[in-house]
């Protein structure tokens, strides 16, 4: 027995230390997992790169501007690009600079199509996330439920120990005396038996459930955590009933994530459909380009240094006489032409339409086209599917929610009439007026109405608590 008991005075030495420690409440939980649940995080990380889809898809609608340069030395016979003459037998330096730009002028609305589908799917990955965030906010609330059930069901099967140990003594007591057999004795010593290993596996179903909760919450194993036990009313349970599932559906399908991001992927598929189409028709463009060059070959005169005069060849007549024409005879001096004065020079603009006229691509823009209307016919399904799905959810949940009620009430009266019969078995058996099989046998019918009762009424809160869900409202005890 006592080793029976010593995971009980563990377990209760652990919870005398956590009250020493900071108390969790249920929206402290359900912000911790929010703030850091390992798939919020990485759904929050989906709509940032749907973000940066949308914002890129915006700027595509800037002009293209591209720069660029080049240096060189040329060997052999080549062509100056300043001259465009054939060069032989030298080296010489070149530089190059260029640049263009380019904007779609006309597209048949193929950026504005594109920019819309990547709006609304970022829309649907934000609405994602914020359906992620209120699966975890429900799934903490689950956890948090079920420790505290698990929790209560210590507290019932604790009392149920010390019950079963007042009345071992007692037994022992009357047996010394002879009012009972030394049966009696061995009947309450396997009840006590039974009793601490009920304890003890409530104290495992509650080790079991904070063990989850914080796996949920993706916060440290050797974290204390202690529950706060909330002052939970359920006086009106029938509030929910003043609701049809019908009305719930209503309400739902305009807050609930998953029914808003079909929508957004729904309009998403059928822009990029008109994006696809787009690519069936002719593309109007304007481009300009900007350019100029140097090379080292390029010479300029600079003077001209007179030695004589040379006949030309050439005559004319003056008078009767017949004249020889000369001209001066002398060397030229040159130089390199200055960069700035080549490139000044140098420097050409260009601008053109452009009209792109697809006439056989090996049928891709029609498989695009194809293929984006398939992906809308199924993103209908989709959203057919997610409505679907939600209204059954909501009408399983609006019964399980009426019978949860009605569970509650039963296991109440259970409870009420199980403690009045065990008060009465218990001053029966004080008295010796009824023998110890009986008496155990209605102390163990108390015990599992007490058990039913704490099952039912947070089976009861979690089954309301599924119905807030629903109606978007925040999950709070």
């Amino acid at each position: 027995m006592r080793r029976l008991l010593l995971p009980v005075f563990i377990f209760f030495t652990a919870i005398a230390s956590a009250q020493q420690n900071e108390v969790w409440t249920l929206q402290r939980a359900i912000q911790y997992a929010i703030d850091h649940n390992l798939t919020i995080q990485q759904n929050v990380l989906n709509a940032r790169l749907a973000k940066l889809s949308l914002q890129q898809s915006q700027l595509s609608q800037i002009p293209n501007l591209n720069a660029s340069g080049s240096y060189g030395r040329s060997y052999g016979r080549s062509v100056d690009p300043t001259t465009n003459q054939f060069v032989s037998g030298a080296s010489y330096d070149f530089m190059g600079l260029n640049a263009n730009a380019d904007v779609l002028v006309f597209g048949w609305f193929q950026k504005r199509n594109n920019i819309a589908r990547n709006k609304y799917n970022y829309l649907a990955s934000e609405a994602d996330a914020d359906q992620t965030r209120n699966d975890i906010s429900l799934n903490v609330a689950t956890g948090y439920l079920r420790a505290l059930l698990a929790q209560e069901q210590i507290a019932v099967s604790q009392k149920q120990v010390e019950l079963s140990k007042a009345q071992m003594s007692q037994t022992l007591e009357f047996a010394k005396t002879g009012r009972v057999p030394e049966l009696n004795v061995a009947q309450m010593e396997s009840q006590l038996a039974n009793d601490s290993a009920n304890l003890i596996t409530a104290i495992t179903d509650y080790t079991s459930a904070i063990l989850d909760i914080k796996a949920l919450l993706n916060l440290d194993f050797t974290t204390p955590f202690d529950l706060e036990v909330p002052s939970v009313e359920l006086t009106d349970k029938s509030a929910v009933l003043t609701m049809s599932p019908e009305e719930i559906y209503a309400v739902s399908s305009k807050t609930y994530g998953t029914i808003r991001s079909s929508n957004y992927r729904l309009k998403a598929a059928q822009k990029g459909l008109g994006a696809s189409k787009g690519a069936l028709f002719p593309q109007l463009g304007l481009s300009g380009t900007l350019g100029t060059n140097w090379a080292s070959t390029l010479k300029e005169y600079t003077g001209f240094n007179v030695t004589g005069v040379k006949p030309t060849g050439t005559f004319i007549p003056v008078g009767d006489t017949i004249v020889n024409v000369y001209q001066y005879d002398g060397t030229y001096t040159t130089r390199n032409v200055p960069l700035g004065k080549q490139l000044n020079n140098n420097f050409r603009q260009t601008i053109s339409m452009n009209l792109t006229v697809p006439l056989f691509n090996g049928w891709q823009a029609q498989y695009n086209v194809k293929q984006a209307r398939i992906n809308m016919l199924t993103s209908e399904l989709n959203k057919d599917q997610a409505e679907l799905k939600l209204r059954q959810d909501i009408y399983k949940a609006y019964n399980d929610a009426k019978n949860s009620i009605q569970k509650y009430y039963a296991a109440e009266r259970a409870a009420e009439s199980a403690s009045r019969a065990l008060d009465f078995a218990q001053k029966r058996y004080d008295l010796g007026l009824t023998n110890t099989v009986e008496y155990l046998t209605t102390k163990n019918t108390s015990y599992t109405a007490s058990s039913n009762l704490a099952k039912a009424k947070y089976d009861l809160i979690f089954k309301l608590k599924v119905i807030d869900y629903y109606l978007g409202k925040e999950i709070k005890l």
